[in-house]
């Protein structure tokens, strides 16, 4: 790859000679400094485009003289769309702050960052660095510690792509139809193999695995060896999405054994966000998948076991221990349980959709299918948060986001920051009142049959990429039976347990004399949190709140069983 490009933009020369030499001694050895005034930045970014030279950050200032700096980011973003661009503002430079912040808000500017007053400003440096490694994870790099050949429309290969992108795992994924992908087959000494065929290029072995399961690839990886059998734990945590990773943190640095299982990857839905805007503690927003997997490494660092591509499959009692069912035929026992499954994105119910899955049409997967959709045209569909955050997301490298939606507005499911985001976007277009009945493609998608919910009118809609984020499906069907849950399939927890007309499936009676706690489901020491209770705010800062706070009740309930003389 060509070395990356830093490009400084001012009108005043003092702040380009000041900015980009600071760069230049930190950074020249990997990327190139561009200075540029702002009236030829157009021009300059446009050249750099042309000639297919990458550019990780466009830095302009903003403020003094540089009263354009905003509007010149907004007009060049489309000439590299994975590029950060960047205010720089002087230190005390306050009446910055309000355009800066409308321009974040609205989507014309990714970051800000304090200019540099002295030599080795180690906080500009710290922001630099920060935005470098976001940029480096959303194009990625020539480093695959996992190599793929499959056929870019198979289903397999896109759920492998996904997958490998919200585990932080660098990846290359090459066709199979390329040059390059048939000569790593036949250096590999494989004719016409079962595809996807995935090498592991770290270890001394270097396994290499046709069309593997899941467990196959996680068994490969020799990080997720299961406990020894009859070894019991304080806590086993069922996913680990933001509740799960937050009761993990909590728990195993409270000296309380922990164990995770988890079925995917980390980091839950919330994993799958390109960027996350309103987390408390990131001013300049992060991405789903670097906050969960900083906080998975937080959680293994202080001693959490994790078993992933392995997912619960019932639970059962023995006497005061829980004992959790595995899909690989293991189990699992603990004194006390946390269900974080989460939830699914609801399926679109279309028959010539599902057709289609993995072939054009994605469920979440915005994040590492956007560099794919480079000049297409696209639709999302969905009215939420994750459906907002993936249409800005897929915009820079679309040619078109449709956004499709059934209600007359998204006042009521999305945050405002993200409605005047989308509405500052010119690629992206709303149409409301509106659903999916149809879908046009054989070998993979290009079009599908749009419905007005209002007027009965249909009309096609070419498209190569299809995402649905819609709906929430609680993934709690393998407790049906066993721990109470509503008539949507939410688990039924704390006071609600005692209220007859919310459980409709599962025990309907608590079984203690004292009132059920906060979180807890109707088998005792068994707590439900995040967006598989019912109830819950869908919003990442309450998962991990509710998360951190079971803990608390956990180390209740061992007391209790303490003081009540159970050995458990």
């Amino acid at each position: 790859m060509d070395r990356p490009n830093i490009v400084v933009v001012s009108r005043d020369e003092q702040v380009r000679r000041a900015l980009g030499g600071e760069l230049d001694r930190r950074y020249g050895d990997d990327y190139d400094i561009v200075t540029v005034e702002s009236p030829q930045a157009a021009d300059r970014l446009g050249e750099l485009a042309d000639a297919d030279r990458p550019v990780a950050l466009v830095i302009a200032g903003v403020g003094g003289v540089d009263t354009d700096g905003i509007p010149v980011i907004a007009d060049t973003r489309h000439h590299h769309p994975t590029a950060l661009y960047v205010a720089a503002v002087r230190w005390g430079d306050f009446e910055t702050a309000g355009p800066i912040f409308d321009a974040l808000t609205v989507g014309r500017l990714d970051h800000w960052v304090l200019r540099p007053e002295t030599e080795r400003d180690e906080e500009f440096h710290r922001s630099i660095t920060d935005l470098l490694s976001e940029w480096a994870s959303r194009r990625g790099n020539e480093f695959e510690a996992v190599r793929i050949v499959g056929e870019q429309w198979d289903s397999r290969s896109q759920e492998l792509r996904d997958l490998f992108g919200r585990n932080r795992i660098p990846i290359g994924f090459h066709d199979v139809a390329s040059e390059r992908g048939q000569r790593i087959l036949a250096d590999l000494g494989l004719t016409d193999p079962d595809l996807p065929v995935l090498m592991l290029r770290f270890g001394a072995k270097q396994p290499v695995l046709t069309n593997p399961t899941n467990l196959e690839i996680a068994d490969a990886f020799g990080l997720m060896t299961p406990p020894p059998a009859g070894e019991v734990f304080d806590v086993v945590i069922v996913g680990a999405g933001p509740a799960g990773l937050a009761a993990a943190v909590y728990a195993s640095s409270e000296g309380l054994r922990t164990v995770v299982v988890e079925r995917e990857a980390v980091g839950g839905q919330a994993g799958t966000s390109s960027l996350i805007r309103n987390y408390l503690g990131f001013p300049r927003g992060v991405s789903g998948s670097r906050l969960t997997f900083e906080a998975y490494q937080q959680a293994w660092s202080f001693g959490t076991t994790f078993l992933f591509m392995r997912q619960a499959k019932g639970l059962e009692t023995a006497g005061p221990l829980r004992v959790l069912q595995l899909s690989d035929g293991s189990t699992v026992t603990a004194r006390t349980i946390i269900i974080c499954t989460g939830v699914d994105y609801r399926l679109l119910d279309v028959p010539a959709v599902e057709r289609l899955r993995g072939r054009g049409v994605f469920y979440g997967a915005a994040v590492s299918e956007a560099p794919a959709m480079r000049g297409r045209p696209v639709i999302v569909v969905g009215g939420g948060n994750s459906a907002g955050q993936a249409a800005v997301h897929l915009a820079r490298w679309a040619e078109q986001v449709t956004m499709l939606v059934r209600s007359e507005s998204l006042a009521g499911s999305m945050s405002d920051y993200l409605i005047r985001e989308i509405a500052s976007v010119p690629n992206v277009d709303v149409r409301y009142r509106t659903q999916i009945v149809d879908a046009l493609g054989t070998e993979y998608l290009g079009a599908v049959v749009v419905e007005d919910l209002d007027t009965g009118k249909r009309d096609a809609l070419a498209t190569s990429g299809l995402f649905a984020l819609i709906g929430s499906q609680p993934k709690a069907d393998w407790a049906v039976g066993t721990l109470a849950s509503d008539e949507w399939g939410f688990l039924v927890t704390g006071p609600e347990l005692l209220d007859p007309s919310i459980v409709v499936s599962g025990p309907p009676r608590w079984p203690l004399d004292r009132p059920p706690n906060m979180f807890e489901t109707n088998l005792p020491g068994v707590y439900a949190v995040g967006d598989v209770r019912r109830g819950s705010v869908k919003r990442v800062a309450s998962a991990v709140g509710e998360g951190a706070s079971t803990v608390q009740l956990i180390h209740s309930y061992l007391q209790e069983l303490e003081r009540a003389g159970v050995d458990a």
